[in-house]
C-alpha cells in the first residue's frame, strides 16, 4: 500500500528471504478472467464493448498490464476495476480475503486473480510477484484502494512510452470524504507506470518504491484518487500493519529506543498539524497527524523490541 512520502526518496532493495508462492484460480473457459462467476454477475456487454473501444482508439500502441495487491477490498475494488477496463490485463494479486474480493474481480473480463499461499511476504516482495504475473511489459500499478481518474485514463492512452522512462502519477488523497491538502497529504504522487524489462519495486517491506535510478522521470498531469482512509478502524488496522512490517525490515540494521520513538512522535505530530498546515483541516487535519504520529512512536517501540530479542 502506498502512503504519501516525499517523491525525491529513492528506492531502497532490502534482503528478503524466502519465496513468494502463488495460487492462480484458473478456469478453461476464460483466459482473461482466472476466476469466473455466472453470467448475471458480469458486467454488461454494452461497457464491455465501450471498454474495447477505447483500446482500440488509444495512441500508444503499447499493451499494459495494470498490477493491484488486494485484501478484504470489497468496498472499493468494483470502482478501482471499473476504471481500469480500459487495460488490456488487470493482474489481481490476492494476500488472504475473506470477504467478496474474489468475487468482484472475477466480475470483470480483463481481470486474472491469484492468491498468495502462506504468509505476506512483505509490500515490496508481493509487488514484483504481481508484476511478474503480468502478460505484458508495461506495468501500471494501483493499489485496490486507487480510482484511476477518466482524464488520466486518456493521458497514458495518448503517451509515446518510453522503456528508460518510469512516470509519476499525481495522487489526490481522500478521508472522510475530503479531499486532504494538509499533513504532507498534498501534493503527493509516485511511480506508478513502468517497463518491468527496465526496473521493477524495490524489495522494502513498506515504502517500497520504483527503483528510477539512471531512468527519466516522467510527471503526469492528471491524477489517481486515493481513499485509503474510510473509518478510525483503518487508521489503527494499518498503523498496526505498518509497524510489524517496519520493524521487521529494519531489525538489526537501525537503531531505536523508547526515547527515540517519543521524540519522533513529536516531532510528527508538530511537523503534520504545524508546519504542514494540518490546523486548517480542521477534524481531519487533527486526526491524521494524531494517527501520523502515532504510527512514528509505535513502529520505533517495536523496532526496539525487535532489536532486543534479536540480541538476546
Amino acid at each position: 500500500m502506498s502512503s504519501p512520502i516525499s517523491p525525491t526518496d529513492e528506492a531502497v532493495d532490502f534482503p528478503y528471504a524466502g519465496e513468494v508462492s502463488v495460487l492462480a484460480i484458473s478456469n478453461p473457459q476464460n483466459e482473461r478472467a482466472n476466476f469466473l462467476l455466472p453470467d448475471s454477475a458480469t458486467r454488461t456487454s454494452g461497457a464491455f464493448l465501450a471498454d474495447r473501444a477505447h483500446r482500440l482508439a488509444r495512441r500508444t500502441q503499447e499493451p499494459i498490464s495494470a498490477t493491484i495487491l488486494t485484501k478484504n477490498s470489497a468496498a472499493l475494488l468494483g470502482e478501482v476495476l471499473e476504471s481500469l477496463s480500459w487495460c488490456d490485463e488487470v493482474v489481481v494479486f490476492d494476500t488472504g480475503s475473506t470477504d467478496a474480493t474474489l468475487e468482484i474481480a472475477a466480475s470483470f473480463t480483463n481481470a486474472s486473480v491469484h492468491q498468495l499461499k502462506g504468509p505476506f511476504p512483505g509490500f515490496g516482495p508481493a509487488r514484483r510477484q504481481a508484476v511478474a504475473l503480468a502478460r505484458h511489459d508495461w506495468i501500471l500499478s494501483v493499489d485496490s484502494d486507487e480510482v484511476v481518474s477518466p482524464e488520466l485514463r486518456d493521458e497514458i492512452a495518448g503517451l509515446p512510452l518510453e522503456a528508460q522512462a518510469v512516470y509519476v502519477v499525481p495522487f489526490r488523497n481522500y478521508y472522510n470524504g475530503k479531499h486532504i491538502t494538509s499533513c504532507g497529504w498534498y501534493p503527493d504522487c509516485h511511480e506508478r507506470l513502468f517497463n518491468r524489462v527496465v526496473t521493477n519495486f524495490c524489495t522494502s517491506n513498506v515504502h517500497e518504491r520504483v527503483k528510477t535510478a539512471g531512468l527519466e522521470r516522467v510527471k503526469l498531469q492528471q491524477a489517481i484518487h486515493h481513499y485509503s482512509y474510510h473509518s478510525l478502524d483503518d487508521f489503527l488496522r494499518k498503523m498496526s500493519a505498518y509497524s510489524h512490517l517496519f520493524a521487521r525490515q529494519h531489525a538489526g540494521r537501525k537503531a531505536s529506543g523508547p526515547g527515540k520513538a517519543v521524540a519522533r512522535s513529536l516531532w510528527a505530530f508538530f511537523k503534520s498539524y504545524v508546519l504542514e498546515r494540518g490546523v486548517l483541516q480542521g477534524t481531519e487535519g487533527l486526526i491524521i497527524s494524531a494517527y501520523k504520529a502515532q504510527t512514528v512512536f509505535w513502529k520505533y517501540l517495536m523496532l526496539h523490541e525487535a532489536n532486543v530479542r534479536q540480541r538476546s
